[in-house]
Parts: C-alpha cells; structure tokens; sequence
C-alpha cells in the first residue's frame, strides 16, 4: 500500500522523510519473520562478541591471523546493528518512517562497515598468503605495527567512502514517493526515489562499487592464486592439509560476503525485481552476520578451544 507523502514534503515538495516498505500485510506473517530475524541478530550479536572477547583474553590467539578476525567480529556487529534494530521496529509498528538525517546516518554506518569488511577480508587474505608463501618472513612482515596499520587503513577507507558516497546521495533532492522499496537506506532504493534521471549518479555509484567491492577481490583471488601454487608443490600431504584448512573458512566467509554482495549491487539494473532484491537484503545484513562466527568457530580448533576457555571463566565467575 503506498503511503501519502504530503506530510513529509517541504514546500518545494522535496521529501524530508522516508518510510521502509512492509515486509507483509498480514500481521502472523510480519510477526514470525520478526521472530526469524530476531532470533538470528541475537545469535550474530552472541557469536561475534564471543569470538572477539575470545581473541582478546586468550594470549594464545594473539597473532595476526586472530588479530583481523577480531576486528572482523567488530565489523559485523556494527554492520548489523546499524540496520537490523530499526527493521525490527519496522516490522512490529506502523511507525516505519525515518527523517532524512536519520537515513543518512544509517547509510554513513553501513556503508562504513561493509566497505571496511571488504578491505579487511583482503587483509586476511594476504596474512594467508605471509603466512604460507613466505613463512621465514612472516613474522618480520606481519609484524603487530603492520597488522595494525592495515586495520586502521581498512576501517579508514569504509569511512572514506561513507562519508562520500552519503554526502553525494543525500546532496540530490528526493522528489517521492516516500516509500523507501527496503528494510534499510540503501544505495540502490534512495537513488531511485531522487528527482529526474538518474542515469549518471548510477553510474557514478556503480563505478565506486566496482573499485571497492572489486579491487580487494582481486587481491583476495591474487592471494589465493599464489596460496593453491605453493600447496600443490609441498611435498606433505599433511602439510598440504595444514595450509588448506586455514584458509578453507577465510574463503568461505569471502564467498558469502562478495557473492551477496556482487549479486545486490553489480547486476544489472533490468535483472532487478522488488523481491529478490528484498530477500538478498536480507540475507547479506542478517544471515552472512550470523554464519561467520559459526563457520570460525566450526572449523577452527583453536577458536573453538577459546571459546570453551572463555565461556569456562565466565562460569566461574558465576559461581563464585
């Protein structure tokens, strides 16, 4: 049902406030998705942390490697609690405007955190390749200075571009409806509610896409490249099996996150359709967030063992 915007136009009919588009008219169906997305945000939120607390009250895990995984937890929880508080509030209250500003902020946020996770994902990958290609300088070349320069580069550059790509989204006069076609400010939905063509303002976002969803892809893929030649002439086997299995959640999570991402925001425009991009919405905001911790947590028997250590401590504690 489309909603009347006349009371959120300026003068100039300009609109100053935007709704979130329904998830479903029917209130059963609205209430257990909110159930669904809920529960799913509730483990995102546990299973980050806990790795994160993990990582840093676990000696053992302070390395490089852990290092960016921590930094990687951080990432998701800002990620999905810049987007998934106010879609729940969407889907129990017919209250689901935002003002502009407010729509902003939540774009600057998100937009921050998924860029950074994409440099940081690069990052990870190229530890990976130090690590196996290079491993009588790793310790020189991953050093913590370096490791820590990397990080802030990465949470740097997500600022960069949110600040950027915010500033010239919301720099354009919204003419309506008001009706914004998402759970959330995303690019793509705002762009299509700006007055005139806009043609070329696609194109310009399509262009920062590509150079910050591409340009640490193909790192991520360099990385690997390399990481797969210098297996396959290891004369172990079970040095083989070592090299691969630290890399095998590293690239899962990359395939999730780049997958979901590429399929929202590089396809082109006549393939999209109201659905499909409502359901991508949801899976790389609440169910990738929720997946990660599992997928470290599952095949990684050193984070699995911290877990155990931390989640002891705490019990402990309790009962003391």
């Amino acid at each position: 049902m489309s909603l009347n915007c006349s009371s959120w136009q300026d003068n100039s009919l300009f609109v100053k406030r935007f709704a979130f588009a329904k998830f479903s008219d029917v209130t059963e169906q609205s209430f257990l998705l909110f159930t669904l997305i809920l529960l799913m945000f509730l483990a995102s939120l546990t299973g980050n942390a806990l790795i994160a607390l993990a990582i840093w009250t676990n000696p053992v895990l302070h390395t490089p490697m852990y290092f960016f995984l921590a930094n990687l937890s951080l990432l998701e929880i800002g990620y999905t609690c810049s987007v998934i508080p106010k879609m729940l509030q969407s889907l129990v209250s017919e209250a689901r405007g935002i003002s502009r500003e407010g729509c902003a902020t939540q774009m600057f946020f998100f937009t921050l955190f998924a860029i950074s996770e994409c440099c940081l994902l690069a990052a990870m990958a190229f530890d990976r390749y130090m690590a196996i290609c290079s491993p009588l300088h790793y310790a020189t070349q991953m050093s913590r200075g370096v490791c820590a320069q990397l990080a802030v580069v990465s949470w740097t550059l997500g600022c960069m571009v949110g600040l950027g790509q915010t500033n010239y989204i919301f720099s354009l006069d919204s003419c309506g409806p008001c009706e914004i076609d998402c759970f959330f400010c995303d690019l793509p939905p705002i762009l299509a509610l700006v007055c005139g063509d806009t043609s070329h303002n696609e194109a310009a976002v399509f262009v920062v896409a590509i150079l910050c969803i591409s340009s640490p892809f193909l790192l991520i893929i360099a990385s690997y490249g390399r990481i797969l030649a210098a297996v396959l002439v290891m004369p172990s086997p079970e040095g083989r099996r070592k090299a691969l299995s630290t890399c095998s959640s590293h690239l899962l999570v990359v395939t999730l996150f780049y997958g979901s991402g590429s399929v929202t925001y590089l396809r082109p425009k006549a393939s999209h359709s109201p659905g499909m991009d409502k359901l991508l919405a949801l899976f790389y905001t609440v169910v990738t967030s929720m997946l990660n911790p599992i997928i470290y947590s599952l095949r990684n028997k050193e984070v699995k063992e911290a877990l155990r250590r931390t989640l002891g401590k705490r019990k402990i504690l309790n009962h003391g």
